[in-house]
This record gives C-alpha cells, structure tokens and sequence, in this order.
C-alpha cells in the first residue's frame, strides 16, 4: 500500500539526492492490517497539506484493470523518501516486507532513495535492516506504546518536516543543540551542561512555536462550520485566543491567555496560561517550564499552583498540541 508525498526544494542527506527544483515525492509502505495508524497519520499531516506544502496519492488512484505490481513499483522507483509503517504485520507481510522494501533497499544502495521507519507497534524491527535507519517515533519508541498516541503522530510529522527542510530527521528538542549523533544506525549520547543563557534562548523558541502552533490552528478551526477562533498577539511575550462552538446550543467559549515569562517565574513557570481573554500575568491556571538532564532540555507540564505536574518530557511542538488539545476541549472540541 502506498502514499505519495509531494514537497519542493528539499534537501536530502546523501548525494545523488541534490535540492530539488521538482516536488518530494514519498512512498509509504503499510500492511493492510495497520491501516487505521495511515488514517492516523493522514490526519496528522492535514496542516501541511492545507499549507500547499504536501499532496498525497494512495492505492486508491488505481484505477480498475491496472496492474497493481506495476502501478505500486513504479511508484516506488520515482520517490524520493520511503517511509515504511513497521509493525508484525509489516515485517510479516511478504508483498510488504520482501517486494517494497527489498526494492527500497536496492534503491537506496544506489542512492536514489532515502528510508524512513516509522514504528507503530512493537516488533523485531532492530534485527532486520530497517535498523541502520533513523527511526520515528523519537528513540523508535511504537506509537502504540505512547501514552498520548497524537503526541506520538506529532512527532512523526515534525521528523518528516525536518527532513524536508534540513535533510536529518534526527529528533534533538528545539533549542539544545546537538547532544547525540547517529554512527552505523546508532544514537551516540553526550553529557552536557545547560547555562541560564541557553535556557534563556531554549524558551523563547519554545514560546514562538507555541504561539505559531496556537496561530495556525486557528487559522485551521475558523475555516470549520460552525466554529469560530481568533488569535491577538498582544505583545511579543503575550498572546491571547478565543474559540467560539457554535454547535451546541448557546454556544460555548474557551479562552486561554499564555506569557513567556522571560525569566520571572515567581510561583508560577517559564510559559504561564490562563483560561481567560486577556489576562495579566499575575494569575495562573498553568505552566510550561524548562528542564534539563545530562543531554537534553525538555519542557514539563503544570496545572496550577499546588495541583501537580506531569513529568513527561515534552519538545516544544509537543508541549504546543498538548496545551491545544486542553484549551479547545473547554469549548467540546476534540480531534478523531
């Protein structure tokens, strides 16, 4: 099963791929049986096609009395990027496993293609040659495994948009620096300490992420029946949103209000959000903060002042879609 993907000027880490001046064209390779993590993904990756950034073809396209080796083969020979769904299924299937990603493998060793597993249940996968091979998500954690499965999807796509842009798809958070590296298919981590001047930068990037995230998605809500969202940048270290569901009877509104702090933390974090329009800084419903261990910064959560913190460790894209997720559900909005 396949999906093209279409990108331009795109700059890839091996050689015979130079910037193209044609779009990215990407095959994705999935059982039948893992069909329901592609529909995921398709979801995923709908802001960038609503960008213009990317357009998709799948089997679908076929039309009747094709031949369907053919028309799969063929695609594979003119893509650029193989992003192959691994699961048991995947590994198991011969057509996927021994015909799309033998050929995959041929193309790359000529290289005229670059792989990409994207791990989506746990399998055998580091025993086979997709090994060599950065994995998605980060650390080739399985999506299934992930406490939050959009967190997951998220960071799949931010690795596909790296990629596009930079050529690597290594999964460093915004703002560290390098902290590990990649030698025969193998994560190389160093220690490092963090200053107050990295930390500094490392939240602001945070910030404008989070504030281009909030910017889009409602871009994005308020082309939807019913819906209505507005986004105020109130000043370089402010911003507020409104969302409007016009759906249920009356209509219901979330409000958030979220503040770089700029290093004034008082009791509360680096990033602090109110449930209100508007709002000053000296109230807080929530926190995102910076913190580091002996490779990484990462961002934590908060909920209020004594009301706890989750302790998983975020990147900003993903800290971005949580916050998103909690301040449209106050409206009884929610994704698939």
């Amino acid at each position: 099963m396949v999906v093209n993907v279409r990108r331009l000027s795109v700059v890839f880490g091996f050689d015979s791929l130079l910037r193209c001046t044609l779009a990215l064209s990407a095959f994705i390779s999935y059982s039948h049986a893992d069909e329901k993590y592609l529909d995921r993904l398709h979801k995923h990756m709908s802001l960038l096609q609503r960008e213009g950034s990317v357009e998709t073809w799948t089997d679908h396209q076929i039309v009747a009395g094709a031949k369907l080796d053919k028309a799969v083969m063929d695609a594979l020979r003119s893509s650029d990027l193989f992003i192959a769904l691994v699961s048991p299924d995947y590994i198991a299937s011969n057509y996927c496993y021994e015909k799309e990603f033998e050929e995959a493998l041929r193309l790359f060793e000529n290289g005229k293609l670059h792989i990409v597993p994207v791990i989506v249940e746990p399998c055998d996968w580091l025993s086979s040659p997709f090994r060599q091979f950065m994995a998605l998500p980060k650390d080739g954690k399985p999506i299934s495994e992930w406490t939050n499965a959009n967190v997951a999807y998220l960071d799949v796509v931010s690795g596909i948009r790296r990629l596009v842009s930079t050529g690597k798809t290594d999964t460093v958070p915004v703002g560290t620096g390098p902290s590990a590296a990649v030698t025969s298919g193998r994560r190389i981590k160093i220690k490092q300490e963090f200053d107050s001047i990295q930390r500094g930068e490392f939240i602001d990037q945070a910030y404008e992420v989070i504030r281009d995230y909030f910017k889009s998605s409602c871009d994005e809500l308020s082309g939807i029946d019913d819906l209505k969202a507005k986004f105020h940048r109130m000043s370089d270290s402010s911003f507020t949103c409104t969302v409007v569901n016009r759906g249920i009877k009356g209509g219901r509104e979330a409000h958030i209000t979220v503040h770089n702090s700029k290093g004034s933390r008082h009791h509360f974090g680096d990033i602090n959000y109110v449930f209100e329009a508007h709002a000053g800084t000296n109230t807080s419903n929530g926190s995102i903060r910076v913190n580091a261990d002996d490779y990484n910064m990462y961002l934590t959560l908060g909920f209020g002042g004594l009301m706890g913190r989750d302790n998983s460790k975020y990147d900003a894209q993903q800290a971005a879609e949580a916050l998103w997720l909690e301040f449209i559900g106050h409206a009884g909005i929610e994704y698939d």
